[in-house]
């Protein structure tokens, strides 16, 4: 469940008497990527998922200490997210055509192979209720939702194409209420159900191609949204206080911000592919760098005073004690991509070492930052270096080539002469 069921009102006056305080664990070890997603069932009991070369570690302490599970002999996938119904019963998703559910904790996993069609990726999971589950993707398309009503031994397929070309994150309030966002080929979006799936209302899009609404976060209330807003211009804080009537955005200093976590309708921290955790005061107004952490993912609030978050390291939130950064924010680490020559002429040539399986899309902007469509869209299995050459039917002048995969996202400047 990536939401925060808190009475709002209580944290909104609470807010200003409490010190929320983040710190950097020691364990899991960090890794070339980072960890994407992170899910405690209470405050001692919690999973996290690793990236790149997939791995899933599970903590009974409240992060004090974690132990490695293993999920597949398949080495090389990318593990999106995590989502558990109870103790027993939980589920990983990944980006290389494979789901897998536990029903002992983790300890053993089998690969999902019910679902039809074949789903190429899982890109967000949330578990309601005591036997509901909903799954979303892919962030590279095409759009679906998957939903289980058993627990997970029985799944339907839901072709969201007619609503979006691509789907990040999920998010629902009971079994039949919820959410899913993402984008299609005019902007981010957010679509609401009330239905369990069978029918959907588009209730925001930025009208700003490239953008994807990428995290949400919900109130106990359910009128209070916070939302992320990746893109390739301006990224912001996406927000809504009367269920989705209204909305305001505010921006945010990392174009490709992911992470997002509040407290009350005022104070939250953000963060993305760029930067670690940023913290407002003022509803989204300001900003302040906290100087811990690297590309974050995940904000998860276990309750009102703990809350965790996955991106270079595993983070803890408490609301009392000392922080204590034992890292700095980090480098991020991006795909290795030459461009030669550059300047170019007809053809664009790129060489693009890649560290696991991967997907690659390629948006072309101008520098205004018209978006003139996407040139390059690949899925790739395995690592190592990969080249493309490709057709630049362009008029002379600068371009920015937006690079999106799985590691997040980046920007690179052409020139064509």
């Amino acid at each position: 469940m990536k939401k925060l069921f808190i009475p709002f009102l209580f944290i909104a006056g609470l807010a200003l008497a409490q010190t929320y305080n983040w710190k950097s664990l020691s364990a899991p070890p960090s890794t070339t990527g980072r960890y994407d997603d992170v899910f405690f069932l209470n405050e001692n009991l919690g999973w996290a998922a690793r990236g790149g070369n997939g791995t899933v570690f599970k903590t009974t302490n409240g992060g004090v200490s974690w132990t490695e599970q293993t999920v597949s002999s398949t080495t090389g996938q990318y593990f999106r997210n995590i989502e558990f119904l109870n103790e027993n019963i939980g589920f990983v998703g990944t980006l290389n055509n494979n789901f897998y559910k536990t029903t002992n904790g983790g300890t053993t996993w089998t690969k999902v192979s019910n679902i039809v069609p074949n789903i190429p990726a899982i890109c967000g999971l949330d578990a309601v209720g005591t036997s509901t589950v909903y799954g979303c993707g892919a962030w590279f398309s095409p759009a679906y939702v998957i939903k289980s009503t058993d627990s997970g031994n029985t799944w339907k397929f839901i072709d969201m194409s007619a609503y979006a070309t691509a789907l990040v994150e999920v998010l629902f309030i009971d079994e039949n209420v919820g959410f899913v966002s993402g984008g299609d080929n005019d902007g981010a979006v957010i679509l609401k159900t009330t239905n369990g799936g069978e029918t959907w209302t588009q209730i925001y899009r930025t009208n700003e191609p490239g953008d994807y609404v990428w995290k949400m976060q919900l109130f106990e209330d359910h009128n209070k949204m916070f939302c992320s807003i990746e893109s390739e211009t301006q990224g912001k804080l996406l927000k809504t206080l009367d269920g989705g009537i209204t909305w305001q955005t505010k921006n945010f200093p990392d174009h490709y911000v992911q992470a997002v976590g509040f407290v009350s309708e005022t104070h939250g921290w953000m963060g993305g592919h760029n930067s670690g955790f940023m913290e407002t005061f003022d509803g989204g107004n300001t900003w302040v760098n906290n100087n811990l952490g690297g590309s974050l993912n995940r904000i998860f609030f276990v309750n009102n005073n703990v809350a965790f978050a996955s991106g270079n390291h595993i983070y803890k939130m408490t609301s009392t004690g000392l922080a204590t950064n034992e890292t700095e924010n980090e480098k991020v680490v991006n795909l290795k991509i030459e461009i030669a020559p550059n300047p170019i002429k007809d053809k664009l040539n790129l060489n693009v070492q890649y560290l696991h399986s991967d997907h690659i899309i390629i948006g072309l902007y101008d520098l205004t930052g018209k978006y003139l469509g996407n040139i390059l869209k690949d899925d790739v299995i395995n690592k190592g270096l990969k080249k493309y050459s490709l057709d630049f039917k362009y008029p002379v002048g600068e371009y920015i080539l937006a690079v999106h995969s799985n590691l997040g996202r980046q920007s690179i400047t052409v020139v064509k002469k």
